[in-house]
């Protein structure tokens, strides 16, 4: 069998190609954009969240991760003055008054857990907080602004 280097160049060419298109459909997403928006990462902690306060109008996806030893929930609502209405129990946040301003929510999470959750935000005032006994009052919470 005789070896044609034209041909040899072909295919080099060719999987030279195609690794490339590989290598470029890959990246696509890799600016944190994609169709559920762009990625914002979240973090949670005994009794902390960390999260942008800024963000302009739009789809995102908030990558929530838990850094705490215990079991964490995210909420996320609408509130223009960033208070939150209590219930009884002095605890924990009235979920149930708030379900019309609900941008989204994920049920709680183990320590270490990555969880996504997608959110469509309007210009206005959200606060993100933990509703798990007593969180929120130890300071589980957090603002958020959107712009338009």
């Amino acid at each position: 069998m005789r070896f044609d280097v034209a041909n040899g160049l072909r295919v080099l060419v060719c999987l030279w190609a195609a690794a490339l298109l590989a290598f470029l459909l890959a990246g696509c997403g890799a600016d944190g954009s994609s169709s559920a928006g762009t990625v914002v990462p979240v973090s949670e902690a005994d009794f902390q969240i960390n999260a942008p306060t800024n963000l302009r109008a739009g789809e995102y996806t908030l990558r929530v991760s838990n850094h705490g030893p215990t079991e964490h929930e995210l909420i996320v609502v609408r509130s223009s003055s960033g208070r939150l209405p209590m219930r009884g129990d002095g605890l924990t946040v009235s979920e149930e008054a708030l379900d019309s301003q609900e941008a989204g929510s994920l049920e709680p999470g183990r320590p270490g857990a990555v969880r996504d959750l997608r959110v469509h935000l309007t210009p206005g005032r959200y606060v993100l907080f933990c509703n798990m006994e007593g969180h929120y009052m130890a300071g589980m919470h957090s603002e958020l602004v959107v712009s338009a």
